[in-house]
């Protein structure tokens, strides 16, 4: 079995949430703004990272929300024999400066910022959904979401 440890960012602005849009091996969807773990990178540090590659802001990362896990079978798996774990590390986040720009050359090929009440109007993928429930869940102090 492969194992994926990645990290995303739900960074909110008023009524307003930050995607990529993932465009890979055929398939493609909204999602949030994150990807793998580099060698010995903290999460924390590679969702600065991954965040600012895909949608051209730097971000400070405020809180861990929470970890979800998958398993993807090797039927669903492009050229490859292994089933695949993914633990996913998610934290909520703030920009400190940049500006929207798309990725270059990498798994997105657009960044967005989208209405709380377009979201579920979207392909998006499943991470997205489990995000905004943990994000929903966290103690109401300094919550945005509606």
């Amino acid at each position: 079995m492969d194992v994926r440890i990645a990290a995303y960012a739900v960074v909110v602005d008023g009524p307003k949430l930050l995607m990529a849009h993932w465009n890979e091996h055929g398939r493609s969807g909204w999602t949030l703004p994150g990807g793998g773990i580099e060698g010995t990178e903290h999460p924390a540090d590679a969702v600065v990272r991954e965040v600012f590659e895909e949608t051209g802001f730097h971000i400070r990362v405020e809180e861990l929300i929470g970890v979800d896990t998958m398993i993807v079978p090797a039927e669903s798996r492009n050229a490859t024999t292994s089933p695949l774990y993914a633990l996913r590390i998610l934290y909520t986040a703030s920009i400190v400066s940049g500006e929207l720009r798309p990725e270059v050359g990498g798994s997105s090929d657009e960044a967005a910022w989208w209405d709380f009440a377009d979201v579920p109007t979207l392909k998006r993928v499943s991470l997205v959904d489990i995000a905004l429930r943990l994000y929903q869940d966290r103690p109401a102090i300094g919550r945005t979401l509606r």
